[in-house]
């Protein structure tokens, strides 16, 4: 970096990585200038740096987590629709999954970010992208399918009750599985910001009631057993216990990848 504020400076300014000016500068040197200081501290250049880092990394935890989830769901409807005579969600299910999926995932840009991502800077890396998607995406495929036995062979579930059970267990699992994916660290040592909880307990009880709403039949949904419940908190908690492992197995991999 570079900072000057006179016509000498100019040449400087334009060939330094980031080039920085004072709003009192001559013109020719605000022009050559990337950035420009507005204010009379160098402490804007600190809190720019932060600010960024913090952005960064919750961009890369939405993408992380829309690429994942999107890869998954698209072997597992591809899977349901091969194995049954109906449609495992109808189009108005999966316009409502993808539309309380993203409210939390709206709350991503309010997230706290680990202090590790603030400390050193990070660069954009389109194969660790590539690999997080196809890893979480496949993760997240197995878990359905579970949910697709646990409905067929065990419940002897019908078209309606099929779809209310994988739409319930899909929305629950995508809500909070962006919680384990948010960060490199074991879930209760990072915990999500206000913003982003508050959503996903709103998604929860919302997902949780739609059955007994007036809304339910136009939906196509339909009350499930009490007994699913119980095995769908097993299954979720087998996936997020899951998740958790493979984050961990991932990063080692990754940071020794990295290091050789």
């Amino acid at each position: 970096g570079f900072m000057g504020d006179g016509v000498n400076d100019a040449p400087a300014l334009h060939m330094a990585d980031v080039g920085i000016s004072v709003d009192s500068a001559v013109d020719v040197a605000k022009q050559a200038a990337e950035i420009v200081l507005l204010s009379q501290s160098l402490d804007v250049l600190v809190d720019g740096i932060v600010e960024g880092r913090k952005t960064f990394t919750n961009t890369m935890k939405y993408i992380f987590m829309a690429t994942s989830a999107n890869f998954g769901n698209m072997f597992s409807m591809a899977g349901a629709s091969l194995m049954m005579s109906f449609l495992p969600l109808l189009p108005k299910q999966i316009l409502l999954t993808n539309l309380l999926t993203d409210f939390p995932e709206m709350a991503i840009a309010t997230d706290k970010v680990d202090e590790a991502n603030i400390r050193s800077p990070q660069k954009w890396d389109l194969g660790f992208v590539r690999r997080f998607m196809i890893i979480f995406g496949l993760l997240s495929s197995v878990f359905d399918y579970l949910t697709f036995g646990l409905l067929i062979y065990v419940m002897h579930a019908n078209e309606k009750t099929f779809q209310t059970g994988w739409f319930t267990e899909s929305v629950i699992s995508a809500i909070l599985i962006v919680l384990v994916v948010r960060t490199k660290l074991p879930f209760f040592k990072s915990l999500p910001g206000r913003v982003l909880s508050l959503a996903t307990i709103l998604v929860l009880i919302f997902v949780l009631l739609i059955p007994l709403l007036p809304v339910a039949g136009w939906l196509g949904f339909t009350c499930l057993p009490l007994s699913y419940y119980g095995w769908m908190l097993l299954i979720v908690s087998m996936y997020l216990f899951s998740a958790e492992l493979a984050k961990r197995l991932f990063y080692g991999y990754m940071n020794k990848r990295r290091q050789n």
